[in-house]
């Protein structure tokens, strides 16, 4: 029997981020190492507020 795939790890809801915490980077600092890709800055204001990772899909709303 095979195994399915592993989904990629990444929050089921959009991170929210604060005008103090630009600019923004994935991962976060909170992150964990062993879930760890290279850090990719994110234009959040730039594309309306909210943005996306490229490595690992997780999502990112602009809250303030």
């Amino acid at each position: 029997m095979t195994q399915p795939a592993p989904s990629p790890a990444k929050a089921t809801q959009p991170h929210p981020v604060r005008r103090a915490d630009l600019p923004l980077s994935c991962p976060l600092p909170s992150a964990a190492l062993w879930n760890a890709h290279p850090r990719v800055f994110l234009p959040i204001e730039a594309d309306g507020g909210s943005s996306q990772c490229p490595y690992c899909g997780a999502a990112y709303v602009l809250v303030d």
